[in-house]
């Protein structure tokens, strides 16, 4: 099984970690601030990863304008938000979550690049394990 653990830091010191966990299920991608107090965290299915991957080149691209949220289902119910103001961030709403998750804009093509390389490993696991079933 694919397993990943990568630490993304910007300039400032603002961190986020990124790690793909097995589960029984398939793989889920855990978010975690491990530098903000009670070290908010995220975890995202496959389909999770995928509309985040997208929502931050959308994001990036909305520059000051408003983008709509987008949201998942399943086990991993996540709604996806751009705030603008004071600065830009995206967060990661779930249930359960004390407060949502803050992806700062400084982290994002750091972490567009990270899901890009965890996605196509994903892409390939979920190939390898079809061609294994009977």
């Amino acid at each position: 099984m694919f397993a990943r653990a990568r630490a993304i830091t910007d300039p400032t010191g603002i961190r986020l970690n990124v790690v793909v966990e097995a589960q029984a299920d398939g793989p889920t991608l855990v978010l975690e601030r491990p530098n903000v107090r009670g070290r908010p965290r995220a975890v995202l299915d496959a389909y999770g990863a995928e509309l985040l991957w997208g929502f931050i080149m959308s994001a990036r691209i909305a520059g000051d304008q408003p983008l709509p949220d987008e949201c998942t289902d399943g086990a991993c119910t996540t709604r996806l938000r751009l705030a603008a103001y004071p600065e830009p961030a995206i967060f990661l709403i779930q249930a359960g979550l004390d407060r949502p998750l803050e992806i700062p804009a400084s982290l994002w093509d750091r972490l567009y690049a990270e899901l890009c390389l965890i996605l196509a490993h994903l892409r390939a696991f979920r190939r390898q394990r079809e061609l294994e079933l009977p």
